[in-house]
């Protein structure tokens, strides 16, 4: 179950928790990562389209388990492939794992710079909010 390998990553703040009726009704905004002998998902992420020209790559965790195995790298090229695939032209994250963003040739910037709808609509649930101090960072596609 997907809410089983984001509990201790919700619980320390490090990831947003979203309740299984949210999971639901955005579930095609996921994708997932199977383990290929048990088919347990071992992690996943999610693109959120946010207007017709962004989208916010969000929830990418992987199982403690299976970190260090380049899924997390997957699952951001999927995100980067799919934006472009529907012409997208930027991608925003917030995150604490910056560098592995900036692998990818994402772009710190202001968090002021971040959509009001975005911060009303997610941030306010967020246990650190106003108090935030994830990274925010952007791609141009």
């Amino acid at each position: 179950m997907m809410q089983n390998i984001v509990l201790n990553d919700v619980e320390n703040g490090n990831i947003l928790s979203r309740d299984e009726n949210e999971m639901a009704t955005t579930i095609r905004s996921y994708i997932a990562v199977k383990e290929k002998t048990t088919d347990t998902i071992v992690g996943f992420v999610a693109l959120h389209i946010h207007t017709v020209e962004l989208a916010e790559i969000r929830s990418l965790i992987v199982s403690s388990k299976y970190r260090g195995q380049g899924i997390g790298k997957q699952l951001i090229e999927y995100c980067i492939e799919e934006a472009k695939a529907i012409n997208l032209q930027k991608l925003l994250v917030l995150t604490y794992q910056q560098k592995l963003f900036e692998s990818f040739k994402f772009i710190e910037i202001q968090k002021a710079s971040i959509p009001e709808t975005k911060i009303w609509a997610d941030c306010i649930k967020c246990k650190h909010f106003p108090i935030c101090d994830e990274i925010s960072l952007t791609l141009d596609i």
